[in-house]
């Protein structure tokens, strides 16, 4: 199978991320379940714990036939999102995929999970500092300049505030 048969998945699920990932790791299957590791305090002691940033979410790097397999074969309830006129699963494409897994590599102060529902803004590339690369849509929220990447309908991912000689407009 090449790279260009391997597509990025939105799979849905109720509780079940964790398991989720064990079975797509027996399996090999590339994915991406966003944790993140916080501490939290607990009976008077300071514990990390891995929380999972977007509860409900899994993507699922595969091809078209496996994809299909993994709903039908495995012991767990998961649902690929589907677009809403056509049916057809949601596939995110790769780079923006490799800029949402990038952003979300980042402590939590630096990225803010938001939700799709934004103004449309310019597209933008970050041409300098520690998001050099990554190309989203340019918004404000709380008054500072952010760049965001949407994954359709699903959900999106903003940067900290980012300097207007960061940027340069993508155009098209």
């Amino acid at each position: 199978m090449t790279e260009n048969n391997l597509f990025w998945y939105v799979a849905v699920t109720y509780r079940k991320e964790k398991i989720i990932k064990q079975e797509l790791d027996k399996m090999q299957i590339e994915h991406f379940i966003p944790f993140r590791e916080v501490t939290k305090e607990r009976f008077g002691k300071k514990i990390t714990v891995s929380e999972l940033i977007i509860p409900g979410y899994v993507f699922i790097h595969t091809d078209p036939k496996t994809s299909i397999a993994l709903t039908r074969n495995l012991d767990f309830c998961m649902r690929y999102l589907k677009e809403p006129k056509t049916y057809v699963p949601v596939v995110v494409p790769e780079k923006q995929m490799r800029d949402f897994i990038f952003l979300l590599t980042f402590p939590g102060d630096h990225t803010k999970i938001i939700t799709p529902n934004l103004k449309r803004g310019d597209r933008v590339r970050v041409i300098q500092g520690p998001f050099q690369g990554i190309e989203g849509e340019l918004i404000r929220i709380s008054g500072h300049k952010r760049v965001v990447i949407r994954m359709s309908d699903v959900l999106a991912v903003a940067t900290t505030y980012i300097p207007a000689a960061f940027l340069e407009k993508v155009e098209g």
